[in-house]
């Protein structure tokens, strides 16, 4: 990838647990970039299938157009000549392979941002989240409130299914919980919900 002539290109992380505000914080900066009239391009992984496999979706429900992608090999296919921005939601889901594309990319010019969650459930870090953190010129760290006392949340407690890192889900599955209310995964398969 050539450099962008008169660009300065920079990886940005947007992290936390869930339901903390990364997409919201996400689609936020990609809208000031387009109001700038910016190239931006945005990607999210075909694991997500939560909402339209073309639109990137927030909890408030703002939206934007994105590309559904199988991982970074198909994300650096559809690379658009002269993109200023691109931004990927839902990081965590994506191969090793991410970080050196983002490195690529920002060394090219354009202007990276990434969302994603830094921990699974079980506070272990999730997939290529580690590495861009490390090599992100700006990282911004996102709170959810948690669901029992009401303090800054930084963990996603899984409360329903199985013990697989990668469970697609909602409040259905997940709770955002502090440190204190956070229960270390147990192995169990289904709790009932409080």
């Amino acid at each position: 990838m050539t450099r962008m002539e008169g660009t300065s290109g920079r990886i940005e992380v947007i992290t936390g647990g869930m339901f903390s505000g990364k997409s919201e914080e996400l689609v936020r900066r990609l809208r000031r970039a387009l109001i700038a009239r910016q190239k931006v391009q945005a990607f999210k992984p075909a694991t997500d299938t939560r909402h339209e496999p073309d639109r990137l979706v927030t909890r408030d429900l703002r939206e934007l157009e994105a590309e559904s992608v199988r991982g970074t090999v198909e994300l650096r296919e559809r690379l658009k000549l002269g993109v200023q921005v691109v931004a990927i939601d839902e990081a965590q889901f994506f191969d090793a392979a991410l970080v050196d594309l983002a490195m690529e990319l920002a060394d090219a010019g354009i202007r990276v941002i990434v969302a994603g969650l830094d921990q699974d459930f079980a506070r272990r870090p999730f997939g290529p989240m580690p590495g861009l953190l490390a090599v992100a010129e700006y990282v911004d760290k996102m709170h959810a409130v948690c669901v029992r006392c009401g303090a800054p949340a930084h963990y996603s407690q899984r409360i329903a299914g199985g013990a697989d890192q990668v469970q697609v889900g909602d409040t259905d599955a997940y709770e955002a919980r502090c440190r204190r209310c956070y229960e270390p995964f147990d192995g169990a398969v289904d709790r009932d919900l409080e």
